[in-house]
């Protein structure tokens, strides 16, 4: 005699669903019947962190469209999200805790969780500290923007929208946690400005005025690393001013870009190497774009105040680009290997304003140096559009 399934009693089903750790799994799981849909919640709160997708480009023929496509790295498929608030004429300047950062040429700032279509505004770019003024209505609509020597200039809205804000990574989900903090690296400058929820402006963090080159949510402290290693620590939760403390550490040689990541609560700093590509048939011929060649890590040594170099992540996968940088287990996830970097392309800098070419991108093996594409990534295959693909880790809630 054939078992109905869908008689199973509620909470043998709901015990069930709470042994799925992968978000697509739970979502089959509801799909399979009525009973079984009205019988687990619709969030799921108890999925840990989840293996990330690619937000891939919009195709030159589909710009128009309002949906997106994210390839899955545990089913090796593509999810269509409609998602037009991140249409070909918008930028994402980073993904965080599951969340995109979307600009366009308006001073919004917008956060938007690609699964649940929440969407929460931040001050907008009118409010940082360094916008002298800034007339949405008038004819030109420039900002008027002072640099750290007091000197005055203006940026159109597209230069705005384009290259005012490197990256901008948050404390948390705003749906998990309503005390969140968002905190931005200026591009030109690499200050850092923040804004907790609820402030209609943005903070400067004075004692920290550096180049930063990346920062990340550690241990309830914002972190951020110059190019030269140096850390500087951000306490910015209490009312009063930002208390900021500079560790200054013996100078790292090399590496283009610098990422911070937290590994097993484990504080890596990621140097990625660039090269210029030369024509095949005239290697005196710039092909004018950059391209990945390798990459270091290094572990922070607390009591000696010194980054050591790591030889081997062993089970742990990095994610680095224009997203918030983080560390996965690989055992957790089928289909992936440890001791691997897996980075997209976030120098946007030069390649873009050079032509057409391929998105830079692929997984780096540290135990022999070697790198390859990308399941989802065949050269000369993805759009040619500005804005290259980001990581964007699931997060129903």
């Amino acid at each position: 005699m054939a078992v109905d399934w869908t008689q199973l009693p509620r909470d043998i089903v709901e015990s069930i669903s709470k042994n799925l750790t992968v978000y697509t799994d739970y979502l089959g799981f509801r799909a399979v019947c009525h009973t079984w849909r009205i019988s687990v919640p619709k969030i799921p709160h108890h999925l840990p962190p989840q293996l990330p997708w690619l937000m891939l480009p919009l195709s030159q023929s589909l710009s128009h469209q309002t949906h997106r496509s994210f390839f899955d790295l545990s089913l090796l498929k593509i999810h269509l999200l409609k998602l037009p608030e991140a249409s070909h004429r918008k930028r994402r300047c980073g993904s965080s805790n599951g969340w995109l950062v979307i600009l366009d040429e308006t001073p919004t700032i917008l956060l938007l969780n690609p699964l649940t279509r929440a969407k929460l505004n931040l001050p907008p770019l009118s409010t940082f500290p360094n916008v002298v003024t800034f007339n949405y209505s008038k004819i030109g609509r420039e900002y008027a923007l002072r640099d750290s020597f007091g000197n005055n200039y203006s940026r159109n809205l597209t230069e705005m929208r384009d290259s005012f804000i490197k990256k901008l990574v948050l404390s948390s989900s705003p749906t998990r946690d309503n005390d969140f903090i968002a905190l931005a690296i200026l591009n030109q400058t690499g200050d850092l400005a923040f804004c907790k929820n609820g402030d209609q402006a943005w903070t400067f963090i004075h004692e920290a005025r550096f180049f930063s080159e990346d920062v990340i949510y550690y241990k309830n402290q914002f972190y951020a690393v110059d190019k030269h290693g140096k850390i500087a620590v951000c306490e910015v939760r209490g009312e009063d001013s930002p208390r900021v403390s500079i560790i200054e550490m013996p100078p790292l040689i090399g590496g283009d870009i610098y990422y911070l990541v937290n590994s097993e609560d484990e504080l890596l700093l990621v140097t990625r190497y660039l090269d210029l590509q030369f024509d095949d048939a005239d290697p005196y011929i710039l092909n004018g774009f950059y391209k990945t060649v390798r990459f270091g890590v290094f572990r922070m040594n607390w009591s000696g105040l010194r980054w050591e170099r790591v030889e081997n992540l062993g089970d742990r996968i990095l994610f680095v680009g224009d997203n918030s940088s983080f560390s996965l287990s690989a055992s957790d996830f089928r289909g992936c290997s440890g001791n691997c970097i897996y980075y997209t392309d976030d120098y946007c800098e030069f390649n873009y304003d050079c032509g057409f070419r391929d998105y830079d991108l692929g997984i780096f093996k540290l135990w022999d140096g070697s790198i390859e594409p990308l399941p989802c990534y065949h050269p000369n295959s993805l759009s040619q559009l500005r804005w290259p693909p980001i990581w964007v880790t699931p997060n129903p809630c």
